[in-house]
């Protein structure tokens, strides 16, 4: 997914919810995006509120975009196999976690979030070997 500013995508996420109330046909981005936003019904209300969604997630509240993007990446991710092990760790933390593939999900991105986050304090580019083994040691 690419957007250019935080309002763009945060509408991007909106919109894609207005469509599925209206039951209006997806594209296949928006589809891979209506699937993290009907899994995670939490945030129903807020993107009924377009006005309070676009402003979400300040003073150390949780972001959802900012969840529900990492959920997007991650998925990108695991259909590229990018860094290369990424759909390996995956797949090896299915067989431990029972094959909840949401609570996967939710363990693998927290490594991400670290990752992304380690990276834009150096200014460099995310490190995939320290990205890979923080993936491993999970199902370890």
């Amino acid at each position: 997914m690419f957007a250019t500013s935080t309002d763009e995508s945060r509408g991007f996420f909106i919109a894609v919810w207005q469509k599925m109330q209206d039951s209006v046909a997806l594209e296949p981005l928006e589809k891979l995006v209506a699937e993290i936003i009907g899994a995670h019904p939490e945030y129903h209300p807020l993107l009924d509120n377009p006005d309070q969604a676009m402003n979400a997630g300040g003073d150390g509240k949780p972001n959802p975009f900012l969840h529900m993007g990492l959920h997007i990446a991650l998925i990108e991710q695991l259909q590229t196999d990018r860094p290369h092990g990424v759909r390996q760790a995956y797949q090896k933390l299915m067989g431990t976690v029972g094959g909840d593939n949401h609570e996967v999900e939710h363990r693998m991105m927290e490594c991400l979030a670290e990752t992304l986050w380690a990276s834009s304090r150096s200014g460099g580019a995310p490190d995939d070997v320290a990205y890979l083994s923080a993936l491993r040691s999970l199902s370890e």
